[in-house]
């Protein structure tokens, strides 16, 4: 279920001694990156924030994550499961999410293929305004965007031929240039991976 500033009441408060575990995922890779407690104060300051806020069980108050360090959460969505005991938070996080300084608090975990590739995105953009001569990726967007999309259209070639002669291990090759190089013109086009999702999805409802 959808929570809103609404629906807040209907959840299973009475249940849960009027606090309700949280996940808190990022909306764009899916990475888990944190969890805490929320009461019904809390999800309503979130709502209205826009940023995550839980209620802190030591201190015994509410805390919106990042108001001492900076590294907030900006509030994407909250739902809760099929028994209205526990909530899923996607958030936008501004910054390392755990206090020892990483990502997620379970930054040590092996992490989901589609969480990789939004790392690998986040490491290809981050080169973008890089000198030419730092790291190929750099000197791929110095070339400009003509360039970059030749090599796109080189490795779509190339995908398409080890799979037509059914070389499996050059067509997984072949594939991750592909799929590097395209995720390097899409950020030259001041565009992204969820961008391409968001009309796939739109696809999906058709």
């Amino acid at each position: 279920m959808k929570v809103t500033a609404n629906n807040i009441s209907s959840l299973a408060w009475e249940k849960m001694d009027n606090l309700l575990p949280c996940i808190v995922q990022d909306a764009h890779s899916g990475q888990v990156l944190m969890q805490g407690y929320m009461n019904q104060e809390a999800i309503s300051v979130s709502v209205e924030k826009g940023l995550v806020t839980f209620y802190s069980r030591s201190k015994s108050r509410l805390w919106t994550k990042g108001e001492t360090s900076n590294n907030t959460l900006e509030l994407i969505d909250i739902s809760a499961d099929c028994d209205l005991d526990s909530l899923l938070v996607l958030a936008k996080a501004n910054g390392p999410t755990c206090h020892k300084g990483v990502t997620s608090c379970w930054n040590e975990a092996q992490t989901s293929d589609l969480t990789f590739i939004s790392e690998l995105e986040s490491v290809i953009a981050s080169r973008k305004n890089a000198p030419a001569d730092s790291s190929y990726t750099a000197s791929l967007y110095a070339s400009g965007i003509k360039r970059i999309a030749q090599k796109v259209g080189e490795e779509g070639v190339e995908t398409a031929l080890a799979a037509t002669v059914q070389d499996l291990d050059e067509l997984k090759n072949e594939s991750a240039d592909l799929l590097y190089h395209l995720i390097v013109l899409l950020q030259a086009s001041d565009l992204n991976l969820k961008d391409v999702v968001d009309v796939l999805k739109s696809r999906h409802k058709k």
